[in-house]
């Protein structure tokens, strides 16, 4: 089942906790209730929002992610639930010990998957899609030769064009504090990234313990690791909100991206919504570790929303 996405960023509130349902107050008054085994995210981005420590708690149980958003609306912290699956203390042994050959195989899909993805991206056929494809095709094991850096200067320099004839004046630049749409491309990241970090709690795994990603002030390598395929998904996203003069990371524009959670997207043979298929994905990376598979199940966007069962 889908978790439901709570997002507080127009009024102030006060969460509580009544029969094991999340109150949303407003001025004392109830504005909405929630069953928290109903809740998958809690986005908080107004700062006079108040909790009890019975929400906080009650999330956690439930195994729902609170997301804080600082002064730039963007999500500078989160909480999640410890996990509470039968095999953790195994599958975090098997986690450790992984080998580097491994580690180096598993980069070398998600590197894969990121440049096809980015390649899926830019118009069909065009000299920039071919150029990504062939990068894909030539990624080695670990990434080696640095393909996913190539990709990127390619990709970004093309991402915001109609065709692949278009000229512009000026060329997108994909910085954290770049101009528009950089803040949208953020906040989308920065959800996912949430959402991969909750998919790994509840497999078992350790979100901190990375295959390339090892910078010792991340808590999160692992799921940065994961979340690199998925970026493009964002990315599509974005787009096509900037093409419709959404600039500002407003309201309706978060509400559109906190949507992708339940985009459809296919998983080994099955369609379904993003959150979903997430535990598909680190799952496949814990049986990857402990040596009972070998590939990946990397989500991919589902071709026609008309066909999508949700698993």
């Amino acid at each position: 089942m889908i978790k439901r996405t709570v997002e507080i960023s127009r009024e102030p509130a006060h969460l509580s906790l009544k029969h094991k349902q999340l109150v949303l107050k407003r001025d004392g008054d109830v504005a909405a209730q929630f069953p928290c085994e109903d809740l998958g995210f809690v986005v908080v981005d107004h700062p006079q929002t108040t909790y009890t420590h019975s929400v906080l708690a009650a999330l956690a149980e439930s195994d729902a992610v609170l997301v804080v958003c600082g002064h730039d609306h963007l999500p500078a912290g989160i909480l999640l639930p410890l996990s509470d699956h039968s095999q953790v203390v195994w599958r975090i042994n098997d986690q450790i010990a992984v080998k580097k050959p491994v580690r180096k195989r598993l980069w070398k899909q998600l590197v894969q998957a990121k440049i096809r993805a980015q390649a899926a991206n830019l118009p069909p056929d065009s000299a920039p899609q071919k150029k990504l494809l062939a990068y894909a095709a030539d990624v080695r094991s670990g990434d080696l030769t640095n393909r996913e850096a190539q990709a990127a200067r390619v990709y970004w320099a093309h991402w915001l064009l109609h065709s692949d004839n278009e000229v512009t004046d000026t060329q997108f630049r994909r910085a954290r504090d770049g101009v528009a749409p950089n803040a949208l491309l953020n906040y989308g990241y920065a959800i996912l990234r949430a959402a991969v970090a909750r998919s790994l709690v509840s497999s078992g795994l350790l979100p901190s313990l990375g295959l390339k990603h090892s910078h010792r002030a991340n808590a999160f390598c692992l799921a940065d690791d994961l979340l690199e395929p998925l970026r493009p998904m964002v990315d599509a996203r974005v787009r096509d909100l900037f093409w419709n003069g959404q600039t500002k990371l407003d309201q309706p524009t978060k509400a559109a991206l906190l949507e992708l959670l339940a985009t459809p997207v296919e998983t080994k043979g099955r369609q379904g919504p993003l959150m979903v298929a997430l535990h598909t994905f680190t799952a496949s990376l814990a049986n990857c570790y402990c040596g009972t598979a070998n590939r990946l199940e990397i989500p991919t966007p589902c071709k026609s929303a008309d066909t999508v069962v949700c698993g």
